[in-house]
């Protein structure tokens, strides 16, 4: 496969993958905030911190408003990771290797396309009608994710978009956690009481997770959680989980499961390796923070590994 069109398939699922994140955990959000005191920066600046956008965002607006941020990450046309521009780069993305999908993937990235071209056009939806619209982003993108497994052979294309699926999900999990232990609680005291518990409850819900967790741990602990997201090997939206998801595809598709044969299959398996030898204690010890911004900085090192091993390859030949 020519690495443009790897490449392309790649970041059609990352976009898709980061555009479900972003509604899921602006719906959790803004159902929270309906239960909290009226501090609108406490609730709403960790969700730009999260994307890596405060930068851009400060630069756009004055001060943290629960509308600002939510057309922010919604509908910013000047906001690169906006669920708008992240639907609008994937269909882009779908359009340039229409030979490589099927009929029903198109049709469905197409729909989310025009959901989020009419989202634009309201310029600002109402309080009543955030929610359906987070829902319908959801569930369009995860119905995507069934006709994209139930309909594209197991092929590279598909594995180069498991591959991007995965890396994006292991970073957005690890922002989410960081941003409960770095963010949330304004003071130590809090910890324990009835906020930090709805505050662990809504970071369980914003990944999808607090059924899984309940069923496994039951009591809502920092620790536990910490460990469910970070290291459980079943739940699919963990770190772990999704590097092994990934460590799978570039086995595959670099055609080797002994050892290594590029940088990509190194660097992702020495951070499967890491998390797999490792236990909740160590990184509390450690430091939360600390450890999540380290895992962030090597998913960065990966993705790079990744465009160098497989989809600039042709430049290095023709150079």
């Amino acid at each position: 496969m020519l690495g443009r069109v790897a490449n392309t398939i790649y970041w059609m699922n990352r976009y898709l993958e980061r555009a479900e994140n972003y509604a899921r955990f602006m719906d959790v959000n803004f159902n929270l905030s309906l239960d909290l005191p009226p501090n609108e920066e406490q609730q709403w600046k960790p969700l730009v911190v999260i994307t890596g956008d405060w930068e851009l965002y400060q630069k756009l607006n004055t001060k943290v408003q629960k509308s600002k941020v939510i057309f922010f990450l919604g509908f910013d046309e000047e906001n690169p990771n906006s669920i708008y521009n992240c639907i609008i780069n994937a269909r882009e993305n779908a359009r340039s290797v229409r030979t490589e999908i099927t009929k029903e993937v198109w049709e469905q990235i197409n729909a989310l396309y025009h959901l989020v071209k009419h989202g634009v056009e309201k310029k600002r939806y109402k309080d009543q009608d955030l929610r359906p619209f987070f829902t319908e982003i959801k569930n369009g993108c995860q119905l995507l994710y069934g006709m994209y497994d139930a309909t594209i052979s197991r092929n590279e294309g598909w594995n180069y978009g498991k591959l991007g699926q995965a890396i994006e999900r292991a970073d957005k999990t690890s922002r989410v956690l960081d941003a409960k232990y770095h963010l949330l609680l304004g003071s130590p005291s809090l910890v324990g009481s009835s906020l930090d518990l709805i505050q662990w409850a809504a970071l369980l819900k914003s990944v999808s997770a607090y059924d899984m967790y309940r069923k496994k741990y039951g009591k809502l602990t920092a620790s536990n959680i910490a460990e469910f997201l970070i290291l459980d090997t079943q739940f699919p939206r963990s770190i772990l989980a999704c590097l092994i998801r990934a460590e799978k595809s570039l086995i595959t598709l670099s055609g080797s499961s002994v050892r290594f044969s590029n940088d990509a299959q190194k660097q992702l398996g020495a951070l499967k390796s890491q998390l797999e030898y490792t236990d909740i204690n160590d990184i509390i010890q450690r430091g939360m923070h600390e450890y999540l911004d380290d895992i962030q900085h090597k998913l960065n090192g990966i993705s790079s590994a990744i465009y160098e091993s497989f989809f600039s390859i042709e430049q290095h030949i023709t150079s």
